[in-house]
């Protein structure tokens, strides 16, 4: 791999970089990802033809959870494996280069949110801490370690002690970020709610794990902000199969770092893309995949806005995503 093309994926600074960016990736990683190579032979893609990042094919997220997707020649340094059910396969996502990954979430917190360095970071995460390898737990590990105040950490059942610590956030107008997942924040909710201030940024980062009742980002967030007496709750947007993540600052609509771009494709013609302001499935350009396969198709449903903000509208009923029979899985 030529050095400088990781280099040049966080230098992005412009629609212009980003395209040229994004077709270098796509071609040397059609050539060097064995199972993404597959993929495009089983759909007869020519790569050398392949000269807008619009003819770019989308790998179905499926094929985290049934291949090993990895450059050629590297070994993973880290395996990241989603939550799932006791029912389903996890997805595996294997990291040859963490440094990748944590480069690629601090520079993008900073991009939103400044320096980790100035908050106070409470992750409240009870699922993911129950289990090992979530990619998820590894970025809160590494920012609140970024994090100058003494009490940034992990609170897993401890509640009532996190509650000590947001109100004495408060009457020291301490700049706070609590995120965590939809369950347990509802959870606090309900058992301590109180009045943050501005000071406080509060963000989900989905998921009720089968805890409580599926509720929609609208519903949960009416729920969340009236507890804690906010105007907006943040939202963090991200996957096993990713090395990014967007961000929305509370009105429901996700921004992406400039290295991460969304697409809308057909539900019905998965191999079509679809104009802004049209709902189907989110195509996703990571480039920060560098090592793996940075154009996922993934299993969620969505909107592209003409700004470049994307909302998040639901899941695919069925988890398979369109395409993967056209490899033996």
């Amino acid at each position: 791999m030529d050095p400088a093309l990781h280099q040049s994926i966080f230098q992005i600074n412009d629609q212009k970089t980003f395209r040229e960016t994004a077709l270098k990736v796509f071609h040397f990683q059609a050539t060097h990802v064995p199972v993404y190579k597959e993929y495009l032979e089983a759909l007869g893609v020519n790569v050398s033809e392949v000269n807008e990042v619009e003819e770019i094919p989308f790998l179905p997220v499926e094929f985290f959870k049934t291949h090993t997707i990895i450059c050629e020649g590297k070994k993973a340094e880290i395996i990241f494996e989603s939550s799932g059910t006791t029912s389903s396969t996890p997805a595996r996502h294997h990291i040859p280069d963490v440094s990748l990954y944590e480069k690629s979430f601090a520079k993008g917190f900073y991009h939103f949110y400044g320096d980790p360095q100035g908050y106070l970071i409470l992750a409240l995460l009870p699922s993911y801490l129950e289990r090992s390898g979530s990619s998820l737990v590894h970025m809160m590990d590494r920012l609140i370690g970024n994090s100058d105040h003494p009490q940034s950490g992990f609170y897993l059942d401890n509640l009532q002690e996190l509650t000590s610590v947001l109100e004495r956030s408060k009457e020291e107008r301490q700049p706070t970020l609590l995120l965590g997942v939809s369950f347990a924040l509802l959870d606090l909710a309900e058992q301590y709610p109180m009045d943050l201030g501005n000071h406080c940024i509060v963000m989900e980062t989905g998921g009720m794990k089968g805890r409580r009742k599926e509720l929609i980002r609208g519903e949960l967030h009416a729920q969340l902000a009236s507890s804690f007496g906010l105007e907006t709750i943040h939202s963090e947007y991200g996957m096993t199969e990713l090395l990014s993540q967007a961000y929305s600052m509370g009105n429901g609509r996700f921004q992406a770092p400039p290295w991460m771009k969304i697409a809308i494709r057909d539900p019905n013609d998965p191999l079509t893309l679809l104009p802004a302001e049209e709902s189907g499935g989110i195509n996703i350009i990571d480039l920060a995949n560098l090592n793996t396969c940075s154009f996922i198709a993934t299993g969620d449903l969505g909107k592209k806005h003409t700004d470049g903000s994307f909302e998040v509208i639901g899941r695919f009923d069925h988890t398979d995503i369109r395409g993967c029979n056209l490899m033996v899985l």
